[in-house]
């Protein structure tokens, strides 16, 4: 029989294997959690330095200054008279819609990066136009649409005024001004009693055919409708704006492909040639910001969900293994595209982060993401958007759309993607890219 000190000995060493393997296992989770964290930290740091890059060089390319055409200088008045027809304005001021997202893209990274600077740029955007508008007007007497403040006074599409004015409904909660209201009331006003649509309300526009419904105009109603509902508590918005999204899918929505035609001509009932890359992440992007607007207990919202998580696994299908979409979707020989690739990793984070659709959708975008990085150059410019796009009846023309270097179509979703992934990042603190 062992003595007692020896049971005490044996008791001993018993009870302290349970802390010895306790702190084994601590010191591991410690170690590997440290690890973890470390590479969360690392590969949070390279994403907020993208995101910088670009929002900084849109920054450092910003003035509030006039330029005349072949003119090398820059004046902080003009002459109307004696300038007429050939004064512009910084690129980044002009009232584009491209410059809309842009601007809406600014207020979201001063929240994720918790740096007013981004904030003021757009806040700063929008006083330079409203503080010179008896200026621009007085230059609207050309019937020229690329004079860049033409579609403020001469509105026609919802691209002409949907995304700016939506950056504006935003704005004016940070910088409040009578003349925002006013503006922001008359693009509503325009929606719902001049824009052209179909006899069962689809918006359709008059080009290249009468009654031809863009695939692009999703966004271009919604980002509006769904913040300007928001901001009015008014349901009506959210309605018209739901119609929108179910006529679009009905019309544009291949079962086949799981992919979005970029039109429908509505005279000879036959849908365009392209599933065309960008188009596809407007209405990607249309859906998302809906959702981000629409009250959680709103009637319609499960369908809504249904129809945006139906795209995202279409999409899903044809993305690169660099994580890039290509020019057209389904085509494997046109271009990876830069600025669909942001609008989908931009949709599908947001909607994850504010709970609207299942989370494990989340490892496309994140893909998606480290595709993007690549796009960005050292000095900030991104590469591979496509420029603007009308709507042909040849895939050829689709493929043979210009990138070049920074074209604007493309910066704001590039930013709006990044944000969402770094919020993410931040609430999933385990994950290690």
């Amino acid at each position: 029989m062992p003595k007692k000190s020896d049971e005490f000995k044996t008791l001993k060493t018993d009870m302290m294997k349970p802390v010895k393997i306790t702190l084994i296992v601590c010191l591991f989770i410690l170690t590997g959690g440290l690890s973890t964290v470390s590479a969360q930290f690392s590969s949070i740091n390279s994403d907020i330095e993208a995101v910088k890059k670009v929002a900084d060089n849109i920054l450092k390319n910003t003035t509030y200054e006039f330029k005349v055409v072949d003119e090398n200088k820059l004046y902080k008045t003009v002459n109307v008279k004696e300038k007429k027809g050939n004064i512009r304005a910084s690129h980044y001021t002009e009232w584009r819609y491209w410059n809309g997202v842009i601007n809406l893209a600014m207020l979201q990274l001063a929240n994720t990066l918790n740096d007013k600077k981004y904030q003021e740029l757009a806040v700063k955007n929008y006083a330079f136009v409203f503080d010179n508008l008896s200026l621009f007007k007085d230059l609207v007497g050309t019937e020229d649409r690329q004079y860049p403040f033409y579609n403020l006074y001469k509105t026609r599409y919802l691209d002409d005024c949907g995304a700016m004015g939506a950056g504006l409904i935003e704005v004016n909660r940070f910088a409040p001004r009578k003349e925002y209201v006013t503006y922001f009331d008359s693009v509503a006003y325009f929606i719902n009693n001049k824009v052209n649509r179909l006899s069962d309300g689809t918006f359709a526009r008059l080009e290249p055919f009468d009654k031809t419904v863009w695939a692009d105009d999703l966004y271009m109603s919604l980002v509006f409708l769904s913040h300007y509902g928001k901001w009015t508590a008014d349901i009506r918005y959210f309605d018209d704006a739901i119609l929108q999204v179910e006529n679009m899918t009905k019309y544009l929505y291949n079962k086949e492909t799981g992919l979005y035609y970029h039109c429908y001509y509505d005279d000879i009932k036959q849908n365009g040639v392209a599933h065309w890359g960008r188009c596809n992440g407007w209405v990607m992007m249309a859906q998302a910001e809906l959702l981000d607007n629409l009250p959680k207990d709103f009637l319609r919202r499960d369908m809504l969900v249904r129809t945006l998580e139906q795209q995202i696994r279409g999409v899903s299908r044809y993305q690169d293994i660099s994580g890039m979409w290509h020019q057209l979707i389904n085509k494997n020989d046109s271009y990876l595209e830069t600025s669909s690739t942001a609008m989908f990793t931009y949709s599908i984070a947001k909607s994850v982060n504010n709970g609207s659709i299942d989370k494990r959708y989340i490892s496309i975008a994140l893909q998606a993401w480290e595709g993007l990085k690549q796009q960005i150059r050292d000095d900030g410019q991104v590469q591979n958007i496509c420029i603007g796009t009308g709507i042909e009846d040849d895939l050829v023309f689709y493929y043979k759309r210009p990138s070049p270097l920074n074209n604007e179509l493309g910066l704001g979703a590039f930013l709006l993607a990044g944000s969402e992934i770094i919020k993410y990042i931040r609430m999933h603190p385990d994950i290690a890219q």
